[in-house]
């Protein structure tokens, strides 16, 4: 049986992920309730953290969602939010979410629509990915892997 690392390793050979300055790909996806969020709504006021990551409740996966949780006086003082995404169902996401005690959604990325427009779509599971958007709209941090919150927040506008 395949982990979702071992997923992640077949799949990290694809393509780089999108180039930090272009405009990011505006979507519209559910959280573990139910409820719509678009990124274009942020525009002008926050920046976004996309989390794409392969599974809830896996080793890697949950370290990477838990140090963005035990950070986030750092997020909130960049005026920013965190999403996870993932194809999981809003059931598991809730679940996850609850049991880790996220302070942030979970985006239920349905097929890997959002993933595959932000070069994260591996062939069973996203390839793990971490993108920072500023309020312009643009991509100013893209990496693959499990970059340090602090990392990415340091391109916060």
């Amino acid at each position: 049986m395949f982990h979702a690392e071992a997923f992640l390793l077949l799949s990290i050979f694809g393509s780089d992920p999108l180039t930090v300055g272009s405009a990011a790909p505006d979507f519209t996806l559910t959280d573990q309730d139910g409820k719509a969020v678009t990124l274009s709504s942020f525009r002008g006021s926050k920046n976004v953290v996309l989390v794409f990551y392969p599974m809830d409740e896996t080793p890697g996966c949950t370290t990477q969602l838990c140090e963005f949780r035990d950070r986030w006086g750092d997020v909130t003082a960049k005026n920013t939010v965190v999403f996870g995404v993932n194809p999981g169902s809003a059931e598991k996401h809730q679940n996850f979410k609850k049991n880790r005690a996220f302070p942030f959604p979970l985006l239920v990325d349905t097929k890997m629509g959002v993933a595959k427009q932000y070069n994260s779509g591996g062939w069973f599971v996203p390839t793990r990915t971490v993108y920072l958007i500023g309020k312009d709209g643009k991509i100013r941090f893209a990496k693959r892997g499990k970059p340090e919150p602090q990392e990415v927040l340091k391109y916060a506008e």
